[in-house]
This record gives C-alpha cells, sequence and structure tokens, in this order.
C-alpha cells in the first residue's frame, strides 16, 4: 500500500488522487497508474484501468492477469471492479472504503460475486493515510 500511496501523490492536479499498482506473483510490479479523468477528459481513466493496460503490456499474457495483485488507495467502483473481474485478477487490496461508490464489498461487491471469476478482497491497508490523501484533496476544492 505505501507503493500505492507513493503513485497516488503523482496524480496530476485536479484529478482525485489515487494511486494504484498491479503486482505480479513474484511481487513484481506490472503495472501502475493514477486517476487521469480530468488531465485526459476520459471517463474511464481511472488509476485502476490504467495500471491494467501497463500490466497486460507488461505480462504479455494478452489480458489474463491470474495470480496478480492489484494495490489502490480507493475501493474500486463498479467499472474498475468489473474489469479487475474481466482481467481475471487473483486479489485486490484497497485503502480507504468508498461508501457512495464502492464496488469491491461497500455498495456492491462485483468481485466476489461474479460469477465469472472471483478475486480475493481485502480493505482498510492503511486506510487512515489513504482517507487523509482524499480529505486534503477535497479540502482544498472547498
Amino acid at each position: 500500500m505505501r507503493r500505492a500511496l507513493e503513485i497516488a501523490a503523482e496524480t496530476p492536479a485536479g484529478d482525485v488522487p489515487v494511486g494504484a499498482v498491479i503486482l505480479g506473483p513474484d511481487g513484481r510490479e506490472l503495472g501502475r497508474g493514477v486517476n487521469r479523468r480530468e488531465a485526459d477528459n476520459d471517463p474511464t481513466a481511472h488509476a485502476e484501468i490504467l495500471a491494467i493496460r501497463e500490466a497486460v503490456q507488461e505480462l504479455g499474457d494478452a489480458w489474463r492477469l491470474e495470480d496478480c495483485t492489484l494495490v489502490v488507495t480507493l475501493e474500486p467502483c463498479a467499472m474498475c471492479a468489473g474489469a479487475l473481474v474481466g482481467a481475471r485478477i487473483g486479489s485486490i487490496i484497497f485503502g480507504a472504503y468508498e461508501p457512495r461508490t464502492g464496488a469491491c464489498g461497500s455498495v456492491w461487491d462485483v468481485p466476489r460475486e461474479s460469477p465469472l471469476h472471483w478475486a480475493e478482497v481485502r480493505g482498510g491497508v492503511l486506510a487512515g493515510e489513504c482517507e487523509e490523501l482524499l480529505r486534503q484533496f477535497f479540502a482544498r476544492l472547498r
């Protein structure tokens, strides 16, 4: 999670600071991403999606991320959770819970209810630090 927090610090100004990293079964960093929706004018440019795109290129196994782990500072939304299931991610570790749009247990539980592929989920890892990053960002907006 510390690596995901480091990556989140690289989020472009104006985008919600979220960092994601995908680790291979050997612990090697395969892909990473930050939110870039505002910077890229792209509603799909979430940290998780960008990390998936980079990881599959690095891994070279088409689109399958079996036995890989996503570590992300904020609970994935429905779009990202669906993409993670589609990519066959093995496990998802997230920091801060997202009580309004979280799709890994808070509002929905896409990875553990999918009939296609089941992923292990662990939430609340370094939650305080991940939440503080978001609090600071939104405090600056007000």
